[in-house]
């Protein structure tokens, strides 16, 4: 792979015109497209197989309905002493209710005073709206009228705030946060590399690539049903890694300049070794996206792969296109050239040494190191134990939202139940009297604890089924609530009924069965992970215990980024500091995505940092000095790759959308664990500690696995070679001559 990305760097630097012309003509066509089709992302989450999706299916089956348009829901509280059901109130709800129909997408407009949909004290009631369009295609000016009227009962006296399917708190990426944090990881990079031009060059890279990738997406989204969320995901990683992955070519690129090779061979040998870095991680990452469908939840899978889709541009772009900037750019971005200020700030340069002040600390108390990292990593896992998952509502979002004014009108007014129904589906087998024996199966569920009412049984049309509605005493998230669910399923099979089945659904039994499903399979999907990292990593390093450290580190990373998750997230600490309205279950689906990336970008950070230490010590055989080179050579690339990812990351939780800001909160923080916690100090001094131990390998292992040659060491050989006078050929006919470093 090494002699491949090399020939490509040669060809990308001798035809750096027609591949700048060919990336951007390709993202002017892709954003052609992708623009002239929009968005069809939904926002649907669901697993089929479920208890609840089957009873859904009956449910469907049973009770057809041919009103599958959106709803909004207007809910009205009064502002002072008075009811809704006095004059006044009733002529200022009737009109509002008769302005919502001149809206000719309105299919039908069920008030309050005819349903008696109002709370026990006529003080809480509310209005359904109904349109001839699913909920995702009703447009910005019907959303607004209701809005307008909104606002104009509440200058008459009565509160009223929007509920329903129709979503009014749109998900919205590419905002003044994103774009901080891109700022910030242009200052990193400028730190980095002591000069703006040189920085802005992965940047450059990095929107390039994301809006490749974005639009890919995008098109993608109107052939297949995906989750609104999987663009923001792609977006997250497109310029997380298409930053850093731009960076290590660009600063193997300089070193290689530093030591006297002319530019095009220095391009080439960066995209050979530093390129073949930058493969490996990024088909790390790929994989284990991909990986996610072995979960086999679609949602999750389509959100998986729309991430490694953008993933595979910025590898892309890094090994074809990097190349190519880089030599048009010329000597303008070498390490000649530097900012003065940048270069003050940035402290004067220091004569090389074999060791600096953090490599000393790290290998100079390894025992104390390990156990203090250790200590540390527990104690972020600790909260990890009592995690609870579930997937956000209304009654999670900032109380500046209508939608969560509206929420808390319902409990207030209804109860905390009637936020989260559970709507009990009963189906007759081979009964001769269906009814009977479905009223008689189900008289158990009104007396059961923490039931605060269920409706009479309504047969269906066939009279084979029926259903309940039961409201619970506590919320959706509650876990009395989720008990409820599983004491009705445990009650029912008990009966050993097998004339009636009773099963359970509604929107908080689906997310109580979503979150068991994604918990049983965080472990399967964890093994698997682990597996895969051992694997790789013993194939890349030839080393048994090496590959065994990364795993227990990646580990560590995992239960910590978690366990933060659930102590901020669903404890409610620091909450108010990453603007997280109301402590909640943790995200779903967070788990297994933060199980995926992390990994990926993990691993990155392994094959950086130890593959130096490797070619040291297969150089010189001393195991602590080849530690204190790993760091010294491969530290600040790390460091520097580590924090564009915390900007970039970290930039996602101003959102509003609280699942957009707990999927950066996690990233984020995984990658502070994991980059400066587990790689740069543990990892180190484990190292430290195992000595020349830790690259044994068996001698008919080591004859079985195969030579990946990550690092490009053949090529680097080879080069070595020809500038030495000892081979005058250099790798293919066409590459170009290399200039001596005597």
């Amino acid at each position: 792979m090494a002699k491949w990305l090399y020939r490509l760097g040669v060809w990308s630097t001798r035809k750096r015109k027609m591949v700048i012309t060919m990336g951007l003509a390709l993202l002017i066509v892709l954003a052609s497209l992708g623009l002239g089709m929009g968005t069809s992302f939904t926002g649907e989450m669901t697993i089929p197989g479920t208890k609840s999706d089957q009873a859904a299916k009956v449910l469907n089956s049973e009770f057809p309905s041919s009103d599958d348009g959106g709803q909004i829901r207007l809910i009205f509280k009064t502002k002072n002493d008075d009811t809704l059901t006095s004059e006044a109130n009733k002529n200022y709800i009737r009109q509002a209710l008769k302005d919502v129909k001149t809206d000719l997408s309105v299919k039908s407009v069920v008030s309050p005073f005819e349903s008696m949909n109002l709370s026990a004290d006529k003080k809480i009631g509310y209005a359904d709206i109904t349109y001839s369009k699913p909920a995702s295609e009703v447009d910005e000016n019907s959303k607004e009228h209701v809005l307008n009227i909104a606002e104009w009962l509440g200058k008459e006296g009565i509160q009223t705030e929007i509920g329903g399917s129709v979503a009014f708190s749109e998900i919205e990426v590419g905002g003044l946060s994103e774009v901080i944090g891109i700022l910030i990881a242009f200052m990193i990079l400028a730190f980095t590399f002591t000069s703006f031009l040189a920085a802005g060059l992965p940047i450059l890279t990095a929107v390039i690539g994301l809006g490749i990738g974005l639009m890919t997406v995008i098109i993608g989204s109107n052939f297949v049903s995906m989750s609104s969320f999987s663009i923001t995901l792609a977006v997250m990683l497109a310029l997380a890694v298409g930053i850093d992955y731009a960076l290590f070519i660009m600063s193997r690129y300089r070193q290689q300049l530093a030591e006297g090779y002319d530019r095009e061979t220095a391009i080439a040998q960066a995209n050979a070794t530093a390129g073949g870095s930058v493969v490996f991680a990024g088909l790390t990452v790929i994989i284990a996206l991909v990986g996610l469908s072995v979960v086999q939840i679609p949602f999750i899978t389509k959100m998986g792969l729309a991430a490694a889709i953008s993933v595979f541009v910025a590898v892309l772009i890094a090994i074809i296109l990097v190349p190519a900037i880089l030599a048009a750019a010329g000597d303008r971005i070498g390490p000649s050239r530097e900012n003065r200020w940048l270069r003050k700030w940035s402290g004067s340069k220091k004569e090389k040494t074999n060791e600096n002040a953090w490599s000393r600390v790290v290998t100079r108390k390894p025992w104390l190191t390990t156990i203090l990292c250790i200590a540390v990593l527990t104690m972020c896992t600790l909260p990890f134990l009592h995690m609870q998952l579930g997937l956000p509502d209304n009654g999670l979002k900032s109380t500046e939202t209508t939608e969560r004014r509206g929420y808390d009108l319902m409990a207030e007014g209804f109860g905390e139940g009637f936020n989260g129904p559970l709507v009990i589906v009963a189906k007759a087998n081979n009964s001769d009297d269906p009814q009977a024996a479905i009223a008689q199966a189900t008289a158990y569920i009104s007396d059961l604890p923490n039931v605060s009412s269920a409706t009479p049984v309504i047969p269906s049309s066939s009279g084979n089924a029926a259903i309940i509605t039961v409201l619970p005493k506590t919320g959706p998230h509650d876990i009395r609530t989720t008990e409820l669910v599983e004491t009705i399923r445990e009650k029912a099979d008990q009966q050993n009924n097998k004339q009636i089945e009773i099963m359970v659904t509604g929107g908080t039994a689906v997310n109580i069965d979503i979150s068991e499903k994604l918990q049983q399979a965080l472990p399967k999907f964890a093994l698997l992970i682990v597996g895969l990292a051992f694997v790789l990593l013993m194939l890349v390093f030839r080393s048994l215990l090496v590959p065994i450290k990364a795993v227990l580190g990646f580990l560590f990373t995992l239960g910590s980024t978690l366990g933060f998750i659930v102590w901020v997230i669903q404890d409610g600490y620091l909450a108010s500091m990453f603007g997280i309205p109301e402590p909640g279950p943790v995200l779903s689906f967070l788990p297994i995505l933060v199980t995926g990336i992390l990994f990926g970008l993990a691993m990155d950070y392994e094959v950086f940092l130890v593959s130096r230490m490797r070619e040291d010590f297969s150089h010189t055989g001393d195991a602590r000095q080849s530690v204190k080179s790993g760091i010294i050579h491969s530290g600040p690339v790390v460091t520097a790759a580590g924090l564009i990812m915390i900007a970039v990351f970290a930039s996602f939780i101003f959102a509003e959308d609280t699942i957009i800001k707990s999927m950066g909160l996690a990233l984020a923080f995984g990658i502070l664990v994991d980059a400066f916690i587990v790689r740069m100090t543990l990892v180190p001094a484990i190292m430290t500690l195992l000595g020349k131990s830790a690259w044994y390998i068996p001698a008919w292992l080591d004859r079985l696995l195969p030579n990946i040659d990550v690092e490009g060491e053949s090529v680097m050989r080879e080069n070595h070679k020809a500038t030495s006078g000892f081979d005058q050929t250099i790798i293919g006919k066409n590459s170009p001559d290399v200039k001596s470093r005597g």
